[in-house]
């Protein structure tokens, strides 16, 4: 079975027959006589063709007995051809589709529950304060350390229980506290949160959230502290004022929340924050009776792997300029390296991120990050974490954590200089850069696409028998269907039809690069095989051709995948109205053709 982000395939079928997945029986009657009359055997003299027909006429046949059986199609679609074989794991057997129906349902009842089971997830930070000028005079290189963990529980369905606690220590002072959170989601709209700290800010305090609309969210809080009485009170409001979508796929939004917090040190902050696929913006301002700050950032995502981020802030005890990038290394883990400038210094920063995203906070150049508080996983802040920053709950942070079971982020801030010399200053962000692309250039990515292509090498010598099988097979396929797809062929031609010049299938880097030989220098299968044949068979007599979407190439008669486990794509070459035609479709694409927006 062939895999999609990592989910069996259950279509093969559909493009066997080329129909759609939703077709109705009579599609599937329509297409079955059209290919028996192609594959069934009594229709060849040849032994040899004969047997070829054979053999693909009861390809041709399981594929209609199922398609048409309704309820072995349930099964199918959902479990594939696995679940036909072993008999699909549903209890006693089930003769009708309500009953099948009734029995998936109970397994989705029963996943649902087993997902609200109680389960654990932990995540944790690590940074170290390190100061050059410190070391060069002999008064030791490690300024100091934070250390903060966090630990969620899901009680139930709807109530989680977080426990974390943080330790910080800069130069000849320190402290921590130890923090619970009681999170109850009491609809679908509205949730609650109890809270109570220990430690140098012992606090007990109460927090309510509901969704307003579909684009409003608010919430209301208060903490007391244990120690003097003192009372906090903090109500957010935030607001997406645009949206757009493609598809399912959410594509940008900007969103704007004003924040008022009345006690000891009131305050009032506004800010918003604009996300899109290839950029990320956030800005504030917070004003206080006693302080006031501002704060900006820009991430520019150059690729799936790297971005670039420039920061800034500007306060009544802190100014500072960042600029830097990061690079994931792996599915869950980020590094980042950022160079800040401002009243307190030069500062490099390294980081390390071990599953998922997390925002972090700018802190004051060279100050150790001890204020930090560990984020909830669903996105809403615990109490007084927004308020300390000014930024609202549900808009600090993001969703979820991939599906690590655990987070952890690692890292250390080096203090360069005390004094903002223009030389030094600017050497520090020249030679850290330059460095890095010469590495990058010279060192990482050749060995990276040296292993790539190792790695590539060694899964098609793994897989070259099976995929010369497979090859073998689809062209002994493609015989039978040459003398319908030449007739077509010569009809379009006439009428100045769809005549399809070339179609390939495979690698997408082999497509890339189709001007090299049919093998390697290896001599490895080139990930490549020709289906123009099976297209021109698949040619209506309207002169027009559909791949259906969500249906794998490689399931087509005559066709196969040449190269298991790679992304692979479809490049069709065509003639219309006598005029040459190009297009480029993914594997799991809709391949619709002639289209003006296709000629060259």
């Amino acid at each position: 079975m062939t895999e999609k982000n990592g989910e069996t395939n259950n279509k093969q079928l559909y493009a066997l027959l080329n129909v759609s997945p939703e077709a109705s029986d009579e599609e599937i009657r329509k297409a079955y006589r059209q290919w028996a009359q192609v594959y069934h055997p009594d229709k060849h003299q040849s032994p040899h063709m004969k047997d070829i027909a054979t053999e693909n006429f009861q390809r041709v046949c399981e594929a209609y007995e199922i398609l048409t059986d309704e309820n072995k199609r349930i099964i199918y679609d959902i479990y594939g051809m696995e679940g036909l074989i072993s008999g699909l794991e549903l209890g006693p057997k089930l003769e009708k589709v309500d009953e099948i129906k009734e029995e998936l349902e109970k397994l989705k009842r029963q996943r649902e529950k087993e997902k609200s089971e109680p389960n654990i997830r932990s995540s944790g930070s690590i940074l170290a304060n390190l100061s050059w000028p410190d070391l060069l005079d002999g008064d030791g290189f490690m300024r100091g350390m934070a250390m903060a963990t966090e630990v969620q529980s899901q009680i139930s369905k709807h109530t989680s229980l977080d426990i974390g606690g943080n330790l910080a220590v800069n130069e000849r002072s320190g402290g921590g506290a130890a923090t619970a959170v009681l999170r109850h989601q009491v609809s679908s709209v509205s949730s609650v949160e109890l809270m109570g700290s220990m430690g140098l800010q012992s606090l007990v305090g109460i927090q309510t959230s509901r969704q307003l609309s579909v684009h409003s969210t608010a919430s209301l809080g208060i903490t007391a502290s244990l120690r003097d009485g003192s009372m906090n009170l903090l109500n957010t409001w935030s607001r997406q004022l645009s949206e757009t979508s493609n598809g399912n796929v959410f594509s940008s939004a900007f969103i704007f929340y004003i924040q008022l917090s009345l006690g000891e040190e009131s305050s009032i902050g506004i800010g918003w924050r604009k996300k899109e696929q290839k950029v990320s913006a956030s800005g504030g301002i917070k004003i206080g009776t006693s302080s006031f700050g501002a704060t900006a950032n820009f991430t520019r995502f150059f690729s799936s792997k790297s971005h670039g981020r420039i920061a800034g802030t500007v306060g009544s005890d802190a100014l500072a300029l960042e600029i830097g990038g990061g690079r994931k290394i792996s599915k869950f883990s980020t590094i980042r390296m950022l160079y800040s400038i401002g009243v307190q210094g030069l500062i490099w920063k390294f980081e390390l991120h071990r599953g998922g995203q997390k925002l972090v906070i700018p802190a004051a150049a060279g100050q150790l990050l001890s204020r930090e508080k560990m984020q909830p996983k669903d996105g809403r802040s615990s109490i007084g974490l927004g308020a300390e920053y000014g930024i609202p709950a549900g808009v600090a942070g993001g969703k979820g954590d991939g599906g690590v079971a655990g987070k952890l982020r690692k890292g250390f801030a080096i203090l360069l200089s005390h004094h903002l010399n223009p030389v030094f200053a600017t050497g520090a962000f020249v030679v850290p850069i330059s460095l890095y692309f010469t590495l990058k250039n010279f060192v990482f990515k050749p060995y990276y696409i040296r292993w790539e292509k190792q790695k590539s090498l060694e899964n098609l010598e793994k897989t070259k028998n099976q995929v010369e099988e497979s090859i073998a097979a689809a062209m002994k396929a493609q015989q039978l269907l040459q003398n319908v797809a030449n007739r077509k062929k010569i009809k379009q031609e006439e009428l100045g039809g769809l005549v399809v010049v070339q179609a390939l299938y495979g690698s997408q880097k082999a497509l890339l690069n189709r001007h090299r030989s049919d093998e390697t220098g290896d001599g490895v299968p080139s990930q490549i095989i020709d289906i123009t044949v099976p297209l021109n068979f698949l040619v209506t007599d309207s002169g027009k051709l559909k791949l259906h979407e969500g249906v794998k190439k490689s399931g087509i008669m005559g066709s196969c995948d040449p190269c298991p486990g790679e992304p692979k794509q479809l490049y069709v070459k065509y003639t219309y109205d006598a005029n040459i035609h190009e297009v480029t479709v993914g594997d799991y694409d809709e391949l619709l053709i002639p289209q003006e927006s296709h000629k060259v």
